[in-house]
Formats: structure tokens, C-alpha cells, sequence
């Protein structure tokens, strides 16, 4: 990562800023490692068991030389550096993460390499690179300890093992590579240690700090230090004058150039991307993409994109930090913003327990697998088991757009370099394992024993040269050393150098290659983001200072201009930290030097820009794959083949005699002296630094002055980014039990700050929106954002719920806490539901009618859920009940109960856990409330294969009409995902229950009946149908006959839904609730029946227009919405403000509709008598019209009889209302009014006054009606029933 950051900025450009030493202190001798003392605590304060059984640190259970002892830095230069001074403990603690190794000489003790970083507070990183090997323990005084401790294990297991197969012997072998039978034999011979008969060697670290990651230079550097170590000769100079040359001798490289200095043997060269390319990753991806293969690492690239918990998981530090650092590289142009532990050290496992976003990695231990390891929390994290090539996907998880293309593309780019796909994790294995055998072979033989130190340079040498290998046959027989093997192989070391360096440079041009296809992806999808960024601050003071309250990203728009398969990624992404960080640093720019990584993808947005014109296909969604990969790999090759800079050449430094001196195999004590200080300015980078400090020195002093105080706008800005998120790193030094509170502490507070802009966020979306729509057509906000802001509150609740859990049972924390209230609860009070869930009685109907109360309850909430076979896991479980519990406005309410039992809360949690801080609880209860302000459906909408009970009530007009109907009654409900299919009412019943497939919001209901029986005339005031899961309620209007010979004649009527909001007194927000969805608030319903309409007042004829452009305006804002958000098209068509009754209002304007002897007439028999006008064949060849309006004539005709013909016992409103419907759907009304108007009819059922005999107003009607042509109307199936056209 290249460092931006404030921090290092006045960092002079040397190479390296520290080199240390690890080990063991013989001053002290074997001290057992606290920190592992204190995990074992922590462990059995997890597992509840009491801590004095796990005794501090002297496990008796574990052979000595398993045991973790105390490591010290034994010596680091220069002593410290302002502006990145020395951890010790931190540093301590990487370089050698598991303390203290001993080993005998049957052990391996190959020299092993890893690197690790520290991330400090301002997101700044410094780099560790280790070279560990062992080295002979001479001190008398160790080696006594050793074999005491070795007494004291086998008469502590004497006993246990003559009683039975003990515990600890079991748990020992598992420790043992397999923990299989023979192990166990072999325990005592293989891991025992006897003073007289056997070596001890103990770990060894040397260590480089560097402000950037040049791996491979850094790696070379330290094993050519410890190789002249271990080599024969004495090294050409003294090991002082390398490390102080590479301390202050060597420059870093400028941006865009490469660098040669010298270690110990050979020249090792580093290299830095210039200011147009990405920034340096030295970590090998090709390792990355053997150790887990491309489907593996594109899957673990969307979850670290999605800001999922990560946990790495290997035996080897080297191939965590490699993924690690290979994953986060690939983030172009983002930038991962959270807990970032690429190793974590033992000690801190109790770090897991962190309720936030991280990206952590584990070493796991030899023989114990994934099932063994405890992890706090698992709803919402993403396992990755790198040794055994293992991803383990978290549930609910968008895939990467473009996936199988994406993956194509970057196996082609892999296997141009010979790496397959699916990763060679098991042929690699299987060749190091063979190595380590080899040369195992060759560490063991004895007799050999002045084996040269880079044993594994050997094994190659020897691998490929025949006369070698058989000349090591015949000194393996004969007892010959084989010291000068290198003398005789020095040609061939040649060729292995060059070979390292041909790898080097395909390593360099392949993560090149790679990184490049992947920044490719994010310069197409985001190519347009600067369109969508909100410039609202007017300078940087005031931005920083409201950056909470301030929308800098209009994602709605955004994501209404994306491909659709793109929208379940990216909805979810534009939610992350890093995506806001870097909306901020787009924001920052105005007013300050860009951020380096922003600065390149801006440059290659513009250049695609320049390269391609985009064409208007803004959103298709075709790939394109990337085509820089030849030329991004140049500049690299350039470099690495020709050299740039030239570091000064080691040199003798000012020793005193005698000093310098070593003995082979010992890594010598260095002169502090000569280490401390670097030369004074006697070199040509030093003196150019300091012009370019002074330069910066007198910048800063100047923009100091200018309005903003430094360190009040640091402060500002830390705050600014570090919304939603609160620790990079965990502390590596002190780990007392009052730090860890301190870091519980924090996390407590974090998860209520997200909590609270969580909740904000969900109500000023929600609001917004309807603030926008005013309750017409459906007020909701993006269906597709609002689910992803479900989910994140979802997954806060799972973080908060798993926060400081004493013991850990089943993947979600929240569903195992419920089912643990669920049975004691159930215990209490087994048969009726518990007195606490009744709570007063909520979902009251409107007009009191009817409707039984549904019972509020926790359990009956939880069993709903069990019930649906669909969700099969817990994570599920628990998400599907946070949903039900939202819909029904009962979160806070729900969790509040869960709560309260806090005899079950103590049992579940420590003291330091979010949800037994009871003033934090309350806030956060308090935050969820608010949502209970707003109408969601995020359980209907989401689970719409459940089967669904409901219950529909039929509400008759008592006063006028008789309560039961002697016919046979049906009805069928219809909802925005299908219809329950017609059902027979049962005689004499006017409520009944039915269950079916969810069929989504309610939109219409069909009543009707057969008008068999002496009183078949039914009037009905509206029938009223609740889902009893979530307890929507919905009120269909209708107030009008059923029945024969009574108002328009008709058996059956179409109804349209409206949600019912409960009323009740402990409605929070009840002012401020939403306006119901489906109808305008303000006018009362019209009760259409005619003989009391005749009475009402009529509305005027500019309150008829209106409402039909309000009617039409609705249809188009209807389909000017994305598809998914769109509500329901029939109650813009036949709602009560909808086109058909503002059409009907129009055409009873004036309306001659009262007769002599009360029978009324209907706007249906005017239409007919026209049609009888237009098919008398005499007329039409009368009509001296053209040939179109025949034709208009001909299927106006066609329509009308269809609907006449229709089985079904429509009234005669009902077929004025459907011709309408069918009219608009084909696009015909426009053609029709005419018809209508022309026909000699209108004069005579028309008074002169009416609004249809007004050529005026009739033209601008239809040039209202034409607005609505260019749309693809689709009727529900329900309107149109058995009409044949």
C-alpha cells in the first residue's frame, strides 16, 4: 500500500527505518509466555470455567518443548525515529507470534521467513519482514531448566498415564501432527529432551522495518545475513556495515524508478510504480492464486468488497499476509477501512469477539481443524482455510457482476503464465513436503555434520544436478563431509540466481497483469460516479463539520442507472465504508491534493473517456474486458532491466579492533555504537531530502495559518472517516483485563453510533420518499435499497447479539438466545401464551368492526417462523424474524421482551457486553422504536413461496338490507403475487379463514353470489381481509347491491384494497405516520350507490378535470418508477381516485340518468345504444367518414360485445369500468371519445351543459388520455376474466 498519510509524510525516503533482533534473554532464562497465560484465562473465562485451573502459563499438560515462552527484542537500531517510533511490544509480539521455539537436533529446523504489518492509529502502515532460523542455546543455565521442566512433565504424567489414557496425552497427540495411535508411542522418544545426549536450539528472529512492502528485496537481504552466518568463511565484511548501509545508505526508490544496493552476496534490486500506475504490491498473487484458485479468491474479494468479517486461517504466517495483502492490493480504488490483522497473535484471540468488520488472519495449529476452532460469531463472516484451499460464503450473499466472465478473464491471465485456475494447492503441497523430507534427510544425518546454513539452496542444487546427487550418495555411505557442495556448484548457483530473477520479474508482470483486469472491472462500473457525487459544502470547515448529517452520494439515482444484474452487488457496496471513504476523498479534493489512489482511477476514468465516447448504452451490462495488460507490464520489465539508482556500496565503518568479530552458526552481538546514528549529510539523497523537508516544513507552516487549526481539522477529519468504525488495529503492547474493558468499551459505543445512523438512515430514506410521493400510488422507498438496509440492520443485530457471549452455540447468536427464551418461557406457561406477550391489544380495525384482535407475541412470532420449511439454517431463522418483526412494528418492542429476562441475559453474556449495558440498551431500543414509524413489507415481499393463513370478514349494510344472503356467496382475493382462487363462502357465515401461497400486498377482492333463494339481494359495505402472520389489514370498499333487478344488476363486484393502519394508543409517531398507501388522504370514499349519490353534492367540471390529470399523472409516474418499486396498477386504474372513476365522473356530467318511475339509467346503456347506432348497417354506410374511423367504429363495437358476452354476472358499472380498462391497456381511448361524441345519441341522453357535448374540453380529454399511449399496460388477471377478444 503505498502510506498517505499524514504521519509519514515527513518521513525522509530511506529504504528501511529499523532493524531488530528477537530471542531469548539469557539474563532472564525461560520465562513462560504471559500473554499466552493470559489467552488461557480469557479461554476458560469463555468456556466458564473457573480461571484458577488454567495456572499461569506452566501448562503441565504440553511436553517443554511445545511450550511458549517469553521472547525479548534483544537489540533494534537506531534506538527510535519521531516520526514512527519503536513498539516493542508490538514488534516483539510479530516477529515472533508464538514466543520462544525449542527444538533438538531430530527436529526440522529449516529457517523460515514472514512478514507482518502494523497499522497505525491514522490508518498509516509499517511493514515487517522476519527471517526466524535456530541457533544452538549455549547457556548452561537454559539447558538445565529445559531438562528440569522435561523431569517434572514426565513425573506429572507418570501417574495420569498408568490410571487410564489421560486427557492431556490426548489433547498432546492431537496437538501432534495427527493425533493418531502411533504418535502416542512415539511421544516420548520423538519430543523429550536429555541434557547429555541431545543439542538444544532455540528461535532466532532478524528483522527489517519498512515505511513500504518491498518483500522480495527484503527477503533477499536477510537470508543473505543469516547465510553469512552459517557459511564457512567469514562474510566479506563485518554484518554491521550491510545493516548500517541498508538502515542509512539506502534511499527508497523515487515513484516510477528502480533501485540496486548490496547485500552480503549478491546485488538485490527494488522497484516503486510511478504516479500513474498502482501503487506498489510486492506480495506475490500468484501464491495467492495457487493456495486458493480463482473462483475461491473472487468470492473472498466480494466479501472483503462488502465489508464482511474475514478470518484467515493457515499454519503459515508467510501465506496469510500474502492473502492478506494480495486481496487488499486487488481493492483499486478502495481501500479496506477496518481491523486489519493480517496475523494475529495468540494472545489477542479474544480480538474474534470483535463486533465490526475485520480482516484477520489465524495461524492454526498443527492437527486441528476447522470444526475445533470457537469462533464468537459466524452469521456474517466469511472463513477462509488456506491451507486446505476452503472458502467458507456467509449466507445471503450478492455474487461479484459479470462473475463467470470476470473469473474467464482472469484464468486466462493465469494460465499465460502456467498457473491453473483452479489453484495447485495440492501439487505444491505435496512438492514441499517431499522438499522438506529431502532435506530432512540431510539435517538428520549426522555424521554430516558441517552442512552449509541455506540448506534449501542445496536441495535445489542438488534436485537438478545428477553428478551431485550421486556424489552425496557415496558421501552419505562413506561418512565424507559435504561442506564444500557450493564450491563444486557454484556455476550452477548462477543459473539459480538468474532463474530467481526471471521468477521475480514474471511475478511482478503477473500481479501487474491481474491487478490491472481487476481495476478495470471498477473503472466500468464506476465510470459515471462523479455525476452522482453531492458538491453541497462550501468549504472544507463546514463539510467536515456536518459530514454526519450530510448525503454526499445520491444512490438512488446511481443505482437507477445500472445494469440490473449489477443492482444486488452494488446496492449492498455503495453501503460500505470504503465506498464512503472514498466519496470523501472525492470531496476533500476540492479543497486538497487529491489521495494518490483516487488521483490514478480519476486519470484512467478521463482516458477511457477520451479512448471511447460513451455511446448512450449507459446500462448495458455486456463485458469488456481489459486491454492495457501488455504496456502495464513494460514499465515494470523496464525497470527491473534497467537499473535507475544505485545505492553507495557497504563499507568498513568506524570499528574499534577486535570488534565485528563471529563465530559460525551464532548470530554475533552487533556494535551498538556504529548502529546508532547514520553518517552526517555526506550522500547526495540526504541533502535532497532536507530541501524537500524544508519546502514541506515551510508548506505546512503556511496552509497553518490559513483559517483551520491542524490539529482541530486532524481531528475533524479522523472523525469524518472514521464513521462507523473505530479501530484499526487492537493494541499489541499491555493486555491487562482493564485494556481489553477499555477496547469492549469502544466497541460498545461504535456498535450504538451505528445503530443510530442505521435507524437514521432507514427513516430519512423511507420518509424522503413519501414525503416525494404524498401518499399517491405506493410511497416506498428503492425495494432493492431497502432490502439492503435491512440486511446490514440485520447484521448489526447479529454483531451486537454475539458481542461478549460467554458461550457460543449455533451460527446466530440472536436466534440462540431466542430459542433459549423460547423454552423457558414455554416451561412457565406451556399451553397459553405467556400473560407479558398480550400487551395491550393492537391491531384494532378501523371502525371497530369485526375482526378478532390478533395477539402481539414473541413466541407466536418465533413459531411462525419455524414453521417455514424453506429457511433451513439459524442465520436464516433469525433474519426472517427480524423482518416479520419490522413489518409488524414489533422490533423494539419483541427485543425489549427478550431482554427483560435478564436472569437468561447474565447466563449468556460477560459483564463488558453491549446488551448488558443497560443505559447503551435502552438508547438502542429507543433507536429501533423510530422504525416504527414507517410502513415496511420486507417479510411479505421477501418469503413470497410461504403458505400464508388469512381471514376475510364480509361487512354487510345492516339498515338496508338483510345481514345474511340466502344465495350461495364466493369470493377471491387477489394480491400483487397471485390469487387465492375462488372460494365458497359457507351459508350463514360472514367470517372465514383460508390459507394459501403469500400472495404479496392485497390489491382486489371478486365477491359475488348465484342469487339463488328468496333474499338473494345482498348489500355489502365492505369486506375486510387481514394476513395473519404479519397482521396487515386491508379494507375493500364497496357499498353497493349484489343481486338482480337492484342498483346496476350486478352478482359480482371487483373491490380495491386499502392497508388499514391500526389505531391504538401506543402507536409511536402517530402523528408523523405514513400516509396510507393506497388511497389520498384527504377525500372521504364515495358511496356509490345512486340513489344516495343523486343527493351528495356533484363535483364540479373543473374538479372533474383535475382529477382525470391527476388520474393520468399517477400512470405515468407509475411506470416512470424501476420496475421493482412500481405498486399496484389496478388502483390507479379503478381505485377511488382512479382513471375509471374520474372517466365516470366525466361521462355522468350532465348525464340525463333520473327516469319517470325511478329506473335509472346507466352510462353502460348509452354506450350500447351507441353501439345498436353504429352496427344498424344502413347508418354506417350513411357515415361519410374515412376508412380509420370505420375501423375505430368496428372494434369500439367488438369490445363492447365481448364484454357483454362474458359469462360472468358483471353490473353495468362493472362493464363500464372494464371497457375503460381494456381501452387503456390497448390504447384505444383516444379514438373512442370521438366515436362517442359524434354518435346523435349524445343529444338526447345529454343535458347541454355536460362536459362531453364540449368540443373544447373533449380534445384536451383525449390529449390528456394520449400521454398514457407510449405504455405497456398490464391488467390483473382478475379484471379481465372470461373476456374474449
Amino acid at each position: 500500500m503505498s502510506v498517505s498519510t499524514p504521519g509519514s509524510a515527513t518521513a525522509p525516503c530511506r529504504f528501511a527505518h529499523y532493524f531488530v533482533i528477537c530471542g531469548i534473554d539469557t539474563e532472564t532464562g525461560l520465562e513462560p509466555d504471559d500473554l499466552a497465560a493470559l489467552y488461557q484465562w480469557l479461554e476458560a473465562d469463555r468456556h466458564g470455567r473457573s480461571q484458577e485451573t488454567a495456572n499461569t502459563g506452566e501448562n503441565f499438560e504440553q511436553s517443554p518443548l511445545k511450550r511458549t515462552f517469553k521472547s525479548k527484542v534483544l537489540a533494534h537500531f537506531p534506538e527510535n525515529i519521531e516520526w514512527n517510533p519503536f513498539d516493542q511490544d508490538a514488534v516483539n509480539m510479530l516477529c515472533m507470534p508464538k514466543g520462544l521455539s525449542f527444538r533438538t537436533q531430530v527436529d526440522n529446523r529449516d529457517p523460515q521467513f514472514h512478514s507482518y504489518l502494523i497499522t497505525r492509529e491514522d490508518g498509516s502502515r509499517t511493514y515487517g519482514f522476519v527471517h526466524t532460523f535456530y541457533e544452538e542455546v549455549t547457556s548452561k543455565q537454559i539447558c538445565t531448566a529445559m531438562q528440569t521442566l522435561y523431569q517434572m512433565h514426565h513425573a506429572e504424567h507418570a501417574g495420569s498415564v498408568c490410571a487410564s489414557s489421560s486427557c492431556s496425552m490426548d489433547s498432546l497427540a492431537s496437538s501432534l501432527d495427527e493425533g493418531d495411535a502411533t504418535s502416542l508411542n512415539k511421544l516420548h522418544c520423538c519430543s523429550s529432551y536429555d541434557i547429555s545426549r541431545d543439542t538444544l536450539y532455540v528461535s532466532k528472529a532478524i528483522c527489517l522495518i519498512t515505511p513500504l512492502p518491498f518483500m522480495h528485496a527484503c527477503r533477499k537481504f536477510l537470508s543473505q545475513l543469516h547465510r553469512a552466518v552459517t557459511s564457512q568463511q567469514p562474510p566479506p565484511l563485518p554484518l554491521e556495515s550491510y545493516i548500517h548501509n541498508v538502515l542509512y545508505e539506502v534511499p527508497l526508490p523515487p515513484p516510477g524508478r528502480s533501485l540496486k544496493f548490496h547485500s552480503v552476496y549478491e546485488p538485490v534490486v527494488c522497484q516503486r510504480p510511478g504516479p500513474s500506475e498502482l501503487p506498489l504490491a510486492d506480495y506475490p498473487l500468484r501464491e495467492a492464486f495457487e493456495l486458493l484458485g480463482v473462483e475461491n479468491l473472487v468470492q473472498l474479494f466480494t466479501c472483503v468488497l462488502l465489508e464482511m468479517q474475514i478470518l484467515l486461517y493457515s499454519q503459515d504466517y508467510q501465506r496469510l499476509m500474502t492473502v492478506a495483502e494480495g486481496i487488499t492490493a486487488l481493492l483499486f480504488p478502495f481501500q479496506w477501512q477496518h481491523v486489519y490483522v493480517p496475523i494475529l497473535p495468540a494472545s489477542l484471540l479474544h480480538f474474534l469477539d470483535a463486533p465490526v468488520p475485520y480482516l484477520m488472519g489465524l495461524q492454526s495449529k498443527e492437527g486441528t481443524d476447522r470444526s475445533k476452532l470457537e469462533l464468537p460469531q459466524e452469521a456474517n463472516l466469511c472463513f477462509v482455510d488456506i491451507d486446505n484451499h476452503f472458502v467458507e460464503l456467509p449466507e445471503d450473499f450478492p455474487q461479484f457482476p459479470n462473475k463467470l466472465e470476470f473469473i474467464q478473464e482472469i484464468s486466462e491471465v493465469l494460465l499465460r503464465f502456467g498457473i491453473p485456475p483452479e489453484g495447485s494447492l495440492h501439487c505444491s503441497q505435496s512438492a514441499t513436503h517431499l522438499k522438506s523430507l529431502a532435506l530432512n534427510d540431510l539435517v538428520n544425518d549426522k555424521k554430516n555434520g558441517n552442512l552449509p546454513g541455506d540448506a534449501l539452496a542445496v536441495f535445489e542444487l542438488l534436485q537438478g544436478n545428477p553428478t551431485l546427487e550421486r556424489l552425496q550418495a557415496l558421501a552419505k555411505r562413506t561418512g565424507v563431509t559435504m561442506g564444500r557442495v557450493e564450491a563444486l556448484g557454484r556455476g550452477k548457483n548462477k543459473d539459480w540466481r538468474l532463474q530467481c530473477e526471471e521468477e521475480e520479474l514474471q511475478d511482478a508482470r503477473l500481479n501487474v497483469q491481474v491487478r490491472e483486469v481487476f481495476a478495470s472491472r471498477f473503472t466500468q462500473m464506476f465510470a459515471d460516479y462523479e455525476a452522482f457525487v453531492i458538491q453541497s459544502a462550501q468549504d472544507l470547515e463546514s463539510w467536515l463539520t456536518n459530514r454526519e448529517q450530510m448525503q454526499n452520494f445520491d444512490k438512488a439515482s446511481f443505482l437507477s442507472d445500472q445494469p440490473e444484474p449489477y443492482l444486488p452487488f452494488l446496492s449492498h457496496f455503495i453501503e460500505t465504508q470504503m465506498f464512503a471513504t472514498f466519496i470523501d476523498n472525492k470531496i476533500m479534493s476540492q479543497w486538497e491534493e487529491k489521495e494518490p489512489l483516487l488521483r490514478v482511477f480519476d486519470s484512467r476514468i478521463e482516458k477511457t473517456r477520451m479512448y471511447n465516447v460513451r455511446v448512450p448504452n449507459l446500462r448495458s451490462s455486456s463485458y469488456q474486458k481489459c486491454t492495457i495488460l501488455k504496456e502495464s507490464a513494460q514499465a515494470i520489465e523496464q525497470r527491473l532491466m534497467k537499473i535507475d539508482h544505485t545505492a553507495i556500496h557497504p563499507h568498513l565503518l568506524d570499528m574499534k579492533i577486535g570488534q565485528g568479530k563471529y563465530e559460525q552458526g551464532f548470530f554475533p552481538k552487533l556494535q551498538a555504537d556504529v548502529l546508532a546514528t547514520g553518517p552526517a549529510n555526506n550522500n547526495r539523497w540526504a541533502s535532497r531530502t532536507a530541501t524537500a523537508q524544508r519546502r514541506k516544513d515551510r508548506h505546512r507552516q503556511h496552509s497553518e495559518h490559513l483559517g483551520l487549526d491542524n490539529d482541530l481539522r486532524e481531528k475533524y477529519m479522523q472523525e469524518a472517516r472514521s464513521l462507523g468504525k473505530n479501530l484499526r488495529q487492537p493494541k499489541l503492547s499491555d493486555l491487562s483485563p482493564a485494556v481489553i474493558a477499555q477496547t469492549n468499551w469502544k466497541f460498545v459505543e461504535g456498535l450504538l453510533k451505528e445503530c443510530r445512523m442505521k435507524t437514521k438512515r432507514m427513516l430519512v430514506e423511507k420518509m424522503g420518499h413519501e414525503a416525494v410521493e404524498l401518499g399517491h400510488g405506493e410511497a416506498s422507498i428503492t425495494g432493492l435499497e431497502e432490502n439492503t438496509l435491512i440486511a446490514s440492520l440485520c447484521d448489526l443485530l447479529e454483531r451486537i447479539w454475539s458481542h461478549g457471549l460467554q458461550v457460543k452455540q449455533g451460527k446466530s447468536a440472536l436466534w440462540s438466545h431466542l430459542l433459549q427464551y423460547q423454552e423457558r418461557e414455554e416451561k412457565l406457561d406451556p399451553p397459553a401464551e405467556s400473560p407479558v406477550s398480550v400487551g395491550p391489544e393492537r391491531r384494532k380495525s378501523e371502525t371497530g368492526m369485526g375482526m378478532p384482535f390478533l395477539r402481539v407475541s414473541l413466541i407466536q412470532d418465533m413459531r411462525h417462523i419455524q414453521n417455514m420449511s424453506e429457511i433451513k439454517t439459524d442465520v436464516g431463522r433469525a433474519r426472517a424474524w427480524i423482518r416479520l418483526s419490522l413489518e409488524k412494528k414489533l422490533l423494539s418492542q419483541h427485543l425489549k421482551q427478550l431482554l427483560s429476562n435478564q436472569a437468561l441475559t447474565k447466563k449468556l453474556y460477560k459483564r463488558y457486553a453491549f446488551l448488558r449495558c443497560e443505559e447503551e440498551k435502552e438508547q438502542f431500543l429507543f433507536h429501533l422504536l423510530s422504525l416504527n414509524a414507517v410502513d415496511y413489507f420486507c417479510f411479505t415481499s421477501v418469503f413470497t413461496t410461504i403458505m400464508i393463513p388469512y381471514r376475510a370478514l364480509i361487512i354487510p349494510i345492516k339498515k338496508l338490507s338483510n345481514a345474511i344472503t340466502t344465495s350461495n356467496p364466493w369470493v377471491c382475493v387477489s394480491g400483487e403475487l397471485g390469487d387465492s382462487g375462488v372460494m365458497q363462502i359457507p351459508k350463514n357465515v360472514l367470517e372465514m379463514t383460508f390459507e394459501c401461497q403469500n400472495l404479496g400486498k392485497l390489491t382486489t377482492v371478486q365477491i359475488g353470489h348465484d342469487n339463488s333463494g328468496l333474499l338473494a339481494k345482498w348489500l355489502v359495505d365492505c369486506v375486510m381481509v387481514r394476513n395473519e402472520i404479519s397482521g396487515h389489514t386491508y379494507k375493500f370498499p364497496c357499498g353497493r347491491w349484489l343481486g338482480k333487478g337492484v342498483d346496476d344488476g350486478s352478482l359480482e363486484r371487483i373491490l380495491i384494497g386499502e392497508l388499514v393502519i391500526p389505531c391504538s394508543e401506543d402507536d409511536v409517531g402517530r402523528n408523523c405516520r405514513t400516509p396510507p398507501l393506497q388511497r389520498s388522504p384527504t377525500q372521504p370514499r364515495r358511496l356509490s350507490i345512486p340513489s344516495l349519490t343523486s343527493r351528495s353534492s356533484k363535483p364540479t367540471a373543473a374538479q372533474i378535470q383535475e382529477a382525470i390529470g391527476e388520474a393520468v399523472n399517477n400512470i405515468v409516474k407509475h411506470f416512470h418508477k424501476p420496475e421493482k418499486e412500481r405498486g399496484s396498477l389496478t388502483i390507479l386504474l379503478c381505485g377511488e381516485n382512479g382513471l375509471v372513476s374520474a372517466l365516470e365522473q366525466f361521462f355522468h356530467h350532465g348525464f340525463k340518468s333520473s327516469r319517470i318511475f325511478q329506473k335509472n339509467v346507466f352510462m353502460w346503456d348509452f354506450v350500447e345504444k351507441a353501439v345498436a347506432y353504429f352496427e344498424t348497417t344502413d347508418q354506417i354506410g350513411d357515415i361519410q367518414e374515412p376508412e380509420s374511423f370505420n375501423l375505430t367504429c368496428k372494434t369500439f363495437c367488438q369490445y363492447v360485445n365481448a364484454i357483454n358476452g362474458t359469462p360472468r354476472s358483471i353490473g353495468k358499472d362493472g362493464k363500464f369500468q372494464l371497457l375503460v380498462c381494456l381501452g387503456a391497456r390497448d390504447h384505444l381511448l383516444p379514438q373512442w371519445i370521438p366515436l362517442l361524441v359524434e354518435c346523435p345519441l349524445i343529444t338526447r341522453m345529454y343535458e347541454e351543459y355536460a362536459l362531453l357535448r364540449d368540443r373544447m374540453t373533449v380534445n384536451s380529454l383525449i390529449r390528456v388520455l394520449q400521454t398514457i399511449q407510449d405504455f405497456n399496460i398490464t391488467l390483473e388477471s382478475s379484471l379481465v376474466k372470461g373476456i374474449d377478444l
